[in-house]
């Protein structure tokens, strides 16, 4: 991983760049926009042309792609979802699929591929670079927060937001009606969703993919809680927790004999107007991404650590383990006395 200088207002173009191609990739995040965005911004600004590929990977392979302008991107830095569209993509998995979309960026005089995505499409990408050639730089776009090489993603501040209103909400009602509330938030492999809305809305308990407790610890503390004079609980259950919200919330009825629903809140958290700090780290990893090309970077994701610009192999964005923040586990636990 190489930590970078502050880039100059005139970036340099040592690769000769002409033609670049921009794609977002797999499930979609607030601030994908404003990545597409910047990236269309900066490569005009130094005189690159860029071209949308529409749909991710499965565009590609189907040449639904179109030069896109500052104009096109207008008024769309506080959109939700991408303007460019995401799709899955089987036929990507094939070898002879990515030589079709290889053959269409080159037909399209492409110069290097920005995706934007998560490590499903850093893999998408990554192959199309071993196998033919075509410059990659990966920016990450995903809610998840769980790519290795950078502190945050596209999309999970406001994630985090989404889920946390949903949370305060939910409790509310439990208040009101005296019950137990178990809420699933997204995150497949990775609980630092789960985690930092644990935290921010006072939740009893939290369970994580890191962290595979058993779920029988719940019920004490759900006991000792309501020992103390709580009328109702906040467990906060990440998607990837073995048996997910329902589980858990199983378990606490069955044990305590107590009211408990179990709330899931599903793709909501992927939409909404991206929060201030989505649509800034989406510019700053647009403009990088660009600036990446122009260098003669290639098979790296740009990302930020410790408030440096960074660059890091996109297999190693999948191959080394992003774990959470093991502080503010510890906090969430002292907390929820």
């Amino acid at each position: 991983m190489t930590e970078l200088h502050e880039l100059p207002t005139d970036h340099p173009n040592p690769a000769g760049v002409r033609r670049i191609a921009v794609l977002t990739s797999g499930g979609d995040a607030p601030g994908m926009n404003a990545a597409i965005r910047a990236v269309v911004r900066t490569a005009t600004h130094h005189g690159v042309e860029v071209v949308g590929v529409r749909r991710g990977f499965s565009g590609l392979h189907q040449g639904d792609m179109a030069v896109i302008g500052p104009r096109d991107v207008a008024n769309t830095i506080q959109r939700g979802g991408t303007i460019l569209l995401t799709a899955r993509s089987r036929t990507w998995r094939s070898p002879e699929g990515r030589a079709k979309g290889a053959k269409n960026l080159r037909d399209w005089g492409v110069d290097g591929l920005v995706v934007i995505g998560g490590d499903g499409s850093f893999h998408g990408g990554h192959y199309l670079q071993e196998e033919h050639g075509i410059p990659v730089i990966g920016v990450p776009g995903t809610i998840d927060n769980d790519l290795y090489g950078t502190d945050h993603t596209i999309g999970y501040f406001t994630a985090v937001e989404t889920a946390l209103d949903a949370v305060d909400k939910l409790r509310d009602t439990g208040a009101s009606h005296e019950r137990i509330f178990v809420i699933e938030v997204m995150g497949r492999h990775a609980g630092h969703i789960a985690l930092e809305v644990a935290v921010a809305g006072g939740a009893e308990e939290v369970f994580i993919p890191e962290d595979e407790k058993p779920v029988d610890g719940v019920v004490e503390i759900v006991k000792a809680s309501v020992a103390k004079g709580k009328a109702s609980s906040i467990i906060i259950v990440a998607e990837g927790y073995p048996g997910g919200a329902q589980g858990v919330g199983n378990a606490i009825q069955a044990g305590t004999g107590l009211e408990t629903r179990v709330s899931i809140l599903g793709h909501i958290q992927r939409g909404g107007t991206p929060v201030s700090s989505d649509r800034v780290l989406a510019s700053r990893l647009g403009e990088a991404a660009v600036h990446a090309l122009m260098d003669g970077r290639k098979g790296v994701m740009v990302g930020r650590q410790g408030g440096a610009a960074t660059y890091t192999p996109l297999h190693e964005t999948w191959e080394k383990r992003k774990d959470v923040s093991r502080d503010l586990y510890r906090c969430a636990m002292t907390l929820s006395i």
